[in-house]
C-alpha cells in the first residue's frame, strides 16, 4: 500500500477551502438569486426581504471564519464576490423590475449608477483597509444601500402601496448609489462593546425597541437605514459649519487581509 508524499499532502491542503464561513457565504450569494428571480414573478416584498436576509447571512459568515479560526484568501475574494450581487446586482435588478423601468432609460441609468456604485464601494473599501480609523466608514457600506432600496419596496409592500412612489424609487435608488461613493466618514459602530455594562434601563429600552420592529419590521428597517445614511451628511454639514474637521486616518500598520475576511463592511 502507498502513501502519498508529504508534497502531494501539502500541494491538496493548499487547494483545500474552509467549509463552514464558505457555506453561510454562498447562502448569502443563494438569498440574493432568490431575490433576484422573486422579482422576476413580480412578488417583490419575497425579493426585498431576501434581500435583508442575504444581509443577515452576510454578516455571520465572517464571525464564524474568526471564531473558527478559518480565515483564507479564497474566502475573502468569494465574500467580495458574493456581496457584489447581494448589494449591487440584486437591488438594482428588483428595483429596476419593480419600479424604475417605468422611466425608461432614465430607469435604466439610475439602477445601472446604484449597481456601478456598489463595485465602486467595494473596492475602495478593499484598498482602505489598514488606512482608515475602523471607527469611520467612507460612504455609506454597501449593506446599507441595498437595505434602503430593498427595505422601500418591502415598505410599500406591506402598507399596500403608496401614491408616487416611483419617483420616490428613484430618488431613493440614486441616492443610495451615490452616498456609497461619498468621500464623506460615517460611523461604523465597531465602538460599541457589547461586553461592556450598561445601566438596566437599556436593557428595558432595546425590549421596547425589539418589540416595534417585531410590530412594524419593514418600517423600522427602512426608518433606520435612511436615518443612517442621513447621518454622515448631517455631522459632515454640522462640522462645515462649525469650521472643525475629522481625521479618519490611522497611523497604525495595514493589518493581514486575512484578518478583514469576511469584514467588508
Amino acid at each position: 500500500m502507498t502513501h502519498p508524499q508529504p508534497k502531494t499532502i501539502n500541494k491538496i491542503r493548499q487547494n483545500s477551502i474552509y467549509l463552514l464561513p464558505n457555506s453561510f457565504t454562498l447562502a448569502a450569494l443563494f438569498s440574493a438569486f432568490y431575490a433576484i428571480t422573486e422579482s422576476m414573478h413580480d412578488r417583490f416584498g419575497t425579493a426585498a426581504i431576501a434581500v435583508f436576509v442575504s444581509m443577515l447571512l452576510d454578516g455571520m459568515d465572517g464571525r464564524v471564519a474568526r471564531l473558527t479560526n478559518s480565515q483564507s484568501a479564497f474566502g475573502e475574494q468569494l465574500d467580495s464576490l458574493a456581496d457584489m450581487v447581494s448589494f449591487g446586482v440584486a437591488p438594482a435588478l428588483i428595483v429596476y423590475n419593480w419600479q424604475l423601468y417605468e422611466f425608461g432609460k432614465l430607469g435604466y441609468g439610475v439602477a445601472f449608477v446604484y449597481c456601478a456604485c456598489a463595485a465602486l464601494r467595494l473596492a475602495l473599501f478593499n484598498t482602505l483597509i489598514g488606512k482608515v480609523d475602523k471607527r469611520w466608514f467612507i460612504g455609506i457600506p454597501s449593506p446599507t444601500a441595498a437595505a434602503l432600496v430593498a427595505g422601500l419596496i418591502w415598505l410599500d409592500d406591506a402598507y399596500g402601496g403608496f401614491g408616487g412612489i416611483k419617483w420616490v424609487a428613484l430618488l431613493i435608488t440614486l441616492f443610495a448609489g451615490l452616498s456609497m461613493v461619498a468621500q464623506i466618514p460615517f460611523w461604523s459602530f465597531k465602538e460599541l462593546h457589547v461586553k461592556r455594562k450598561v445601566p438596566f434601563m437599556t436593557m428595558v429600552i432595546l425590549v421596547l425597541v425589539l418589540m416595534i420592529a417585531a410590530t412594524e419590521p419593514s418600517l423600522v428597517l427602512f426608518a433606520f437605514f435612511l436615518g443612517y445614511s442621513l447621518s454622515g451628511y448631517v455631522m459632515y454639514a454640522w462640522r462645515k459649519f462649525n469650521g472643525t474637521t475629522l481625521n479618519v486616518q490611522t497611523d497604525r500598520q495595514p493589518e493581514n487581509p486575512l484578518c478583514n475576511e469576511h469584514n467588508h463592511e
